[in-house]
């Protein structure tokens, strides 16, 4: 169960905000979430930590008004340090918060949920399905677990509108812009990608999941169990259905020699 916590506003500041001003760049995680955000959006970055995309995007006049929140005071109070350091002090707002949980629907158009994994994203989008009200868009980046947050988006009135895979640092993140909707996706577009077809480096991600369910069938294999048994079996059939989308993604992006 999810912990409640009433709401503080955080880092007041007086003035104009004199730090030491210095450079913001974005990791190429971060820096293609940026690129989905809309010119004047108003913006929610949940789980904030150093607050460098708000931060940013303020910098870069790319929205009309951002909040900054954060379920923890450290990583709040890091965010306040990143906008104290680029001279941002005032143009944005920082809040103590659980998730979405404090949120009125009014204060943004645009919710950022990035750096967690996806089934504490799925957590916090269930305990606010006002966001699938048509009236915003989510740009959601997990961690990990990616295919339990897109069950969750099917099974919830969600439909992923696009995709996209960042590379950073040798590591691929799957980010997904998500509104309204309805879809059906397949046991692989669960794991592999519901929009990620033309995708440049659709082809690796699809490699990267398929080998970690062969190494997960392997140790299933290796307990003897019957209930593993049928798991092993279940995940054969999504690394099958995987390597079809690979199939699909190879004729769709390669030219035949």
């Amino acid at each position: 169960m999810r912990q409640t916590h009433t709401e503080h506003s955080v880092c007041v500041f007086h003035g104009g905000g004199e730090g030491t001003k210095r450079k913001l760049e974005l990791t190429p995680r971060l820096q293609s979430l940026a690129d989905w955000v809309k010119p004047g959006a108003k913006i929610a970055d949940i789980g904030t930590d150093h607050g460098y995309l708000p931060v940013w995007l303020i910098l870069h006049g790319r929205v009309s008004s951002a909040v900054a929140s954060d379920l923890r005071l450290g990583p709040l109070s890091r965010a306040c340090e990143t906008a104290a350091e680029n001279n941002a002090v005032g143009r944005l707002e920082f809040k103590l918060r659980d998730g979405l949980c404090e949120y009125d629907p009014k204060d943004a158009d645009t919710i950022i949920i990035a750096g967690m994994g996806g089934e504490n994203i799925a957590a916090i989008l269930e305990a606010a399905p006002w966001t699938a009200d048509g009236a915003h868009t989510l740009l959601l980046q997990p961690m990990s677990r990616a295919e339990v947050l897109r069950r969750f988006l099917e099974e919830h009135g969600y439909a992923i509108l696009r995709e996209q895979v960042a590379a950073d640092r040798e590591t691929l993140y799957v980010i997904l812009e998500v509104g309204k909707g309805s879809m059906k996706l397949s046991p692989g577009q669960q794991y592999g990608g519901a929009a990620l077809l033309h995708d440049p480096l659709g082809d690796r991600y699809l490699i990267e999941k398929v080998i970690r369910l062969q190494n997960a069938v392997a140790g299933l294999n290796r307990s003897g169990l019957l209930e593993d048994a049928e798991k092993a079996d279940h995940l054969r059939d999504i690394i099958t259905s995987l390597l079809e989308m690979r199939e699909e993604w190879y004729h769709a992006n390669c030219r035949s020699n």
